[in-house]
């Protein structure tokens, strides 16, 4: 399978102060969020100038794709621009008729998968008769890269803590939360299976095997169940137990945003700190070129044939959709 371009496809974010709520208006529509909920994250936002950082990462990922894949590389978003309706309307402008998708989500289920298929076939039938060919790179939880680049991140992460306190330090993991309800997407708990995999596969090339799996920035009203335990409860719990130092690695998320530099350099930092915890945070691969170099790899895989590239897990687990309700997942959510 030959690709003429590559297309970056992301979540997006605001880049000014009047952005933030128009933004967030965006993420939210449909769900019937509360305007003062609005009004909370909106100042996280604004605590960082109304700016997220995930926009500039990915223009230095464009930068870096380009460089690893020698392909025109185009950049669209859900939910703020370049909005990706704008971008695959200018792809066919441009008379690409064929592009590898590499998605800012590693992950399988709806929110990190689906949805982001239901993105790209909503914008081809805007671009119309001339949209290119729109073909979704597989997920790439367990590619050797992605756990190269978390690993090192969280060797990195251990050598800013005191040096009595670095070997004894707790390794958590965190990602995301989601609604239990939609677990049921592509397969029962999917998504969980495959951060609970990423996980183990990271902290085991860390040297660190021991470690903990916990989510994050939850969203929903309290009767709702999401996944659980949450970070602020687990780290309370931690120091509750004697825990002195802790590494927390949130292997849910490819870059920094808002998610991670608010909830864990801001809110788990302080609440650390003010526990007498030592707290380092691993950061995420961002536009590290061999992030680019993992998505030139899982084009070569269908250009050339090549057997997906993953690193072996000695008690492997189901880590790819079935089906829900009969109806068979898109086979972008089932690789």
């Amino acid at each position: 399978m030959d690709f003429d371009a590559v297309l970056l496809q992301s979540f997006g974010g605001p880049e000014g102060p009047e952005q933030v709520r128009p933004f967030l208006e965006n993420v939210t529509r449909g769900r019937n969020v509360p305007p003062e909920r609005l009004d909370d994250v909106a100042e996280h936002y604004l605590h960082f100038g109304g700016v997220s950082p995930i926009n500039a990462i990915n223009r230095a990922l464009v930068e870096q794709l380009r460089t690893h894949t020698g392909l025109p590389v185009y950049f669209g978003n859900r939910n703020w621009a370049p909005y990706l309706e704008n971008t695959v309307a200018a792809m066919g402008a441009d008379g690409v008729r064929r592009a590898a998708v590499f998605t800012t989500s590693a992950w399988g289920g709806y929110s990190s998968c689906r949805q982001y298929v239901d993105d790209l076939a909503r914008a081809r039938r805007a671009a119309g008769d001339g949209a290119p060919e729109l073909v979704k790179l597989r997920q790439y939880f367990d590619h050797p890269l992605f756990v190269a680049l978390f690993a090192e991140a969280v060797g990195a992460a251990a050598a800013t803590l005191p040096a009595d306190l670095r070997e004894q330090a707790r390794l958590v993991f965190t990602a995301h939360s989601i609604p239990i309800a939609a677990e049921s997407w592509c397969g029962e708990r999917l998504y969980a299976r495959q951060v609970a995999h990423a996980a183990r596969l990271v902290a085991a090339a860390a040297g660190r095997p021991d470690h903990d799996l916990v989510w994050q920035s939850r969203s929903g009203p309290p009767q709702v169940p999401w996944l659980e335990p949450d970070v602020g409860d687990h780290l309370a719990a931690l120091a509750a137990a004697g825990t002195r130092a802790v590494i927390v690695c949130p292997i849910g998320f490819v870059a920094d945003h808002i998610e991670v530099v608010w909830d864990l350099d801001h809110e788990v930092a302080e609440q650390a700190d003010a526990a007498g915890v030592a707290f380092a945070r691993a950061g995420t691969p961002g536009a590290d070129p061999r992030f680019a170099r993992l998505a030139a790899e899982l084009i070569a895989e269908l250009r050339d044939g090549r057997e997906p590239a993953r690193v072996a897990d000695p008690d492997p687990v189901p880590l790819y959709g079935q089906s829900r309700n009969g109806v068979p997942c898109t086979p972008d959510c089932e690789r």
